[in-house]
């Protein structure tokens, strides 16, 4: 028996989320065959942990033009554009409908567990390109399975792995024995058990992106409510606050989340959260009633909290991809050409260009990282920019080149300014002038190949 050829085989994409599944409605679109694995027992299986937040993007900008082209014809009613989901509408409203149209070419409760070139580990350059990939992934009853590829869209993203609340990227000391008191996740406080957990307590939060802000403003809500009396956050960041630290405010063109930076900012005003400044947290103690102490790395220590919410972004899991030849950036973990686009110690704004299948491909032909993977350890990634990066891989496998180098989208301007590396230098930071915070404006791609990221 003939193996078959390699343009007969799927193209395997990891992950059923907003961009694994966009990337599926694209490849089905140009007639190549998807198979989306998925870890999860349903679709958007990371999206349905933090079901409880509501995003600061609108419909208009969370529905993929393929994916609804695919949910037309089964009378699907698309939300109006102009509300804001949360998490759960998010993947029950549209990915689960989405990968229901997709049908067998979803499998679930699939963990890919590794992929290489049939044939070949890193190290053989020998007839490489011209071997097919070969998926190992274990099924939900624990049971090894593989499958071959033509090629591979990773949109796993990074929810799996939180960064911790060490300030040098590695866990603090006695970070893990703490586990009982910390969680690296937004809490949600409508559910009866996470509510009394928080209620009237003590609580640190670290991070300064959305995340920390919105437990901000979710502690600040308990606090003022019948049984969340006494409850009192202290926020802790690892630069100082400028005028940036809140985002655009009522200047930032995505409004939610510039309400979203005002309440965190009201919650600090008010008195339901301190803010502790210039702080990277060393050790993890704990006092003789159990409560958590912080140890920074300048010596400090701070009053005892009950609880510690640690929101300091994530970072992918690069494990399985490790017999493919990568091209990363070595500061950032995102792909080569798109590090400098998205880098947070050279841009003062999050605004990053529309890009494509040019800054998202890697020495090893046809693989490609997509969505929150894409960035690595960097914020502020937009859905419809995950959109864009799926439509033009398609394009590009589909061998339509000039589709696939055509960029155009407008994105809204982020209102995120000061990036992580200005946290040393607060007033760095305002010498910007507030940047895209003081005078947003909408940046548009025309016909602009995918290729050249002016900055």
């Amino acid at each position: 028996m003939n193996a078959p050829a390699i343009t007969d085989l799927p193209v395997v994409v990891i992950g059923a989320g907003p961009a694994g599944l966009a990337a599926a409605a694209h490849l089905t679109g140009r007639g190549i065959e998807p198979l989306v694995l998925e870890a999860g027992p349903v679709a958007g299986a990371a999206v349905r942990e933090w079901a409880h937040v509501r995003l600061f993007s609108r419909w208009a900008e969370l529905v993929d033009p393929a994916a609804e082209k695919l949910l037309a014809p089964t009378g699907w009613a698309k939300p109006a554009a102009d509300t804001y989901p949360s998490g759960g509408d998010w993947a029950d409203l549209y990915l689960q409908p989405l990968a229901d149209v997709l049908g067998e070419q979803v499998r679930y409760g699939a963990t890919v567990t590794g992929v290489s070139r049939t044939g070949r580990d890193r190290v053989v350059d020998a007839d490489r390109e011209a071997q097919p990939f070969v998926v190992h992934y274990e099924s939900a009853d624990g049971r090894e399975q593989r499958v071959l590829a033509r090629a591979v869209i990773d949109a796993s993203g990074t929810w799996s792995t939180p960064s911790p609340a060490g300030g040098s990227g590695l866990a603090a000391l006695h970070e893990k024995a703490a586990a009982d008191r910390i969680t690296y996740r937004v809490p949600d406080l409508k559910d009866p058990a996470v509510r009394a957990r928080y209620a009237g307590k003590r609580i640190a939060v670290i991070g300064s992106g959305a995340s920390a802000f919105t437990a901000l403003a979710y502690l600040a809500d308990l606090a003022k409510s019948e049984d969340g009396k006494g409850t009192h956050a202290t926020w802790i960041l690892r630069r100082g606050i400028s005028g940036s630290t809140f985002g655009g405010g009522e200047a930032d063109q995505l409004p939610a989340r510039g309400a979203l930076g005002l309440a965190a900012k009201a919650a600090v005003d008010n008195g339901y959260a301190d803010a502790v400044t210039g702080f990277r947290t060393d050790a993890v103690e704990r006092d003789g009633d159990g409560r958590v102490v912080l140890a920074g790395e300048d010596g400090r220590r701070l009053d005892p909290v009950d609880e510690v919410i640690v929101l300091t972004g994530f970072r992918p899991d690069l494990g399985f991809l490790d017999e493919l030849r990568l091209g990363l950036d070595e500061r950032l973990q995102a792909p080569t050409a798109l590090a400098p686009l998205i880098d947070p110690n050279q841009h003062s704004c999050g605004t990053v260009y529309p890009h494509g299948v040019g800054e998202l491909s890697h020495p090893e032909k046809n693989v490609y990282l997509v969505g929150m993977k894409s960035y690595g350890r960097a914020p502020t990634f937009l859905a419809m920019t995950g959109y864009e990066q799926v439509r033009s891989i398609a394009a590009h496998l589909a061998g339509n080149r000039e589709a696939a180098e055509r960029i155009e989208l407008t994105l809204p301007e982020t209102g995120v300014c000061g990036g992580a590396g200005l946290f040393d230098e607060p007033e760095a930071a305002e010498a910007t002038g507030g940047g895209c915070c003081a005078a947003p404006a909408t940046l548009t791609i025309g016909s602009a190949p995918a290729s050249s990221g002016v900055c």
